[in-house]
């Protein structure tokens, strides 16, 4: 190969490198910082663009979408000296690449690092059981701090998760068998309620009861007062007739007043339990006697009526 063949190959190399340096083609989600003298002068947006070489360098090729970061977990003190462990996630985008670039040395190192201060320092400002319950509230504040401390950056923080906060295995031990302990005394105390309710309700199905009793013997009492006192007015009535009768000279209603006495008795002597035989003299003559007054009286009463009912005669 000769020296002009070497030399054209030589010009065309760096008319390709030359080329290859003047046109610049940026991907979908990219922004890319142009230098001029390794001085920061603009930014590539994604498309074509042409640089002049040698005058115009590319500097920094710069992710804008947005990006998953893992935060690793660490042991972290809480306000009641409990140790536990805590590992997270964030969510960020680059929103001015100028700043991405030139503000911070290494973007994801630094934001790494703010976090997981943040975390000790939030956590640390809570109570074991406050970092358990409130991991929502924990997530909003470190976004507010992180946000806030990386917006010189050109970032913007869009979420915080906390994945995972371990206490050690002796405390959950001890957070189980007090949440054991807890849930007996609830048990212990519904019982109690329990028992306490049911003995109100028999109480009270009791006291209903004896009132209602009470209502029975005093509806019973007063119907057999009404009772005796309806049998008084009855037996007045009966002895009121038969005394008018006696004093009208009518001798049979005596003898029906004595022999509904005597039958009275009778009977009640035979209802006596101490007595199985009853052995009495009884004149039939004089039972006989009174029916008949009995039934003497009868007819003159139904006589009356009669005459009473009979219509005058025209």
């Amino acid at each position: 190969m000769g020296l002009g063949q070497l030399l054209a190959l030589v010009i065309v190399f760096l008319v390709v490198v030359g080329i290859v340096k003047l046109v610049r083609i940026v991907p979908q989600g990219y922004e890319w910082t142009v230098e001029t003298f390794g001085k920061y002068t603009r930014t590539l947006t994604p498309g074509l663009h042409f640089l002049i070489p040698i005058y115009q360098a590319v500097g920094r090729k710069i992710n804008m979408m947005e990006q998953v970061l893992d935060v690793p977990s660490q042991d972290v003190i809480t306000k009641d000296n409990a140790v536990v462990g805590v590992d997270g996630v964030v969510f960020y985008q680059v929103l001015d690449a100028s700043k991405a670039a030139y503000e911070v040395s290494n973007l994801e190192q630094a934001t790494l690092a703010l976090i997981m201060t943040n975390i000790r320092t939030v956590l640390g400002s809570m109570d074991l059981d406050e970092s358990l319950s409130q991991r929502d509230a924990i997530n909003a504040k470190l976004l507010r701090v992180v946000d806030e401390a990386t917006h010189p950056w050109g970032v913007k923080v869009n979420r915080i998760e906390i994945k995972d906060i371990a206490p050690p295995r002796d405390l959950i031990d001890a957070m189980a068998r007090q949440m054991k302990a807890e849930r007996e005394k609830r048990a212990n105390i519904l019982d109690a309620e329990g028992f306490r309710q049911a003995a109100i309700l028999k109480a009270e199905g009791e006291k209903q009861s004896v009132i209602l009793a009470a209502e029975g013997e005093k509806e019973a009492a007063f119907r057999n007062a009404e009772a005796r006192e309806r049998s008084a007015e009855a037996e007045a009535k009966a002895t009121t007739m038969v005394s008018d009768a006696i004093a009208s000279g009518n001798v049979n209603a005596l003898n029906y007043f004595v022999a509904n006495n005597y039958v009275d008795a009778l009977k009640e002597m035979a209802k006596s339990p101490n007595q199985k035989m009853l052995l009495l003299p009884i004149e039939a003559t004089g039972i006989l006697g009174s029916l008949a007054g009995i039934a003497e009286l009868a007819k003159e009463s139904l006589g009356q009526q009669k005459t009473v009912v009979q219509p005058p005669l025209r």
